[in-house]
């Protein structure tokens, strides 16, 4: 908690102010943010300041794991986090490539599941990693990209969390993330819950003992309509202590994961909390 509240204030101390386009709201943004994730203890990120909701969270990395496409598949996890992405982006509704209603088109988990390559067929490149890590190898290039400018045209949103690479040292496995862009004050809580359960996870299937993991930010912002609710009241509670998260242990493959888990499978344990606040969405 120390590490976010330390980046909010810091935003908010030494953040520029920048328009965005998409948006049409004033973001405070300051470039570079690096935070990092016990997992090996167990010492689960959630916000603790205000309620947080870790489900959604890890059923929208469940449906990137399954390289799911439809905002109807990431419902039926458990997650409504692509419906205004899907439905409610003008520029996406407007586009020859979206399929219909709930379409989402070539983001995130098509990318890391069936990279197009241009000599025809794709290319799993989460199976390849988890085959390697399975058998204890990594070859300096176990890494998952989300991110495919080729295809922008093609989908309703880039991708903010856009790499993922696992390196596997002296049988601990570590997890460096990127993210181009994040959404303090609601995203960045989403975010490290992925980023911590997607190492989690790993190791749990790959057989391997987790590590850390570091994410890595390069524009992390405040929107200019959440900047009260973030100087005035959540930067003035207390943190309280780091949850535990717990993973069902008969999850042993990417096959589970593909298949039969849901959310049943996943608990924190301990969970104590400030009230909600209600920070504004912005599309």
């Amino acid at each position: 908690m120390k590490q976010y509240l330390d980046l909010c204030q810091r935003i908010i101390d030494e953040g520029s102010w920048v328009s965005n386009d998409r948006t049409g709201k004033r973001c405070l943004t300051l470039i570079n943010a690096d935070l990092e994730y016990q997992v090996g203890k167990n010492e689960f990120p959630i916000i603790t300041t205000r309620k947080s909701f870790y489900k959604a969270a890890i059923a929208e990395l469940l449906g990137y794991i399954r390289g799911f496409d439809n905002a109807a598949d990431f419902r039926a996890l458990g997650t409504p986090t692509w419906n205004a992405n899907a439905n409610e982006n003008q520029a996406w509704l407007n586009n020859p490539h979206r399929k219909g209603e709930d379409d989402m088109g070539r983001v995130y988990g098509v990318q890391g599941r069936a990279w197009a390559k241009p000599d025809g067929g794709s290319i799993d490149q989460l199976k390849k990693v988890v085959d390697n890590l399975s058998k204890g190898i990594d070859d300096r290039g176990e890494i998952i990209s989300f991110y495919n400018p080729g295809e922008f045209h093609m989908g309703c949103l880039r991708p903010c969390m856009f790499q993922h690479q696992f390196s596997l040292l002296d049988g601990t496995l570590y997890l460096n993330s990127y993210q181009r862009s994040c959404d303090v004050p609601l995203g960045l809580n989403f975010n490290q819950i992925q980023v911590f359960a997607f190492l989690a996870i790993m190791a749990q299937i790959t057989g391997q003992k987790a590590g850390v993991a570091y994410h890595k930010i390069v524009n992390a912002h405040i929107y200019e309509d959440q900047l009260d609710l973030m100087e005035n009241v959540q930067l003035k509670r207390e943190p309280l202590a780091s949850p535990q998260l717990k993973i069902n242990p008969k999850i042993k493959s990417l096959e589970d994961l593909e298949t039969w888990v849901t959310m049943d499978d996943f608990e924190v344990i301990g969970y104590e909390h400030h009230d909600p606040i209600q920070y504004p969405f912005s599309v």
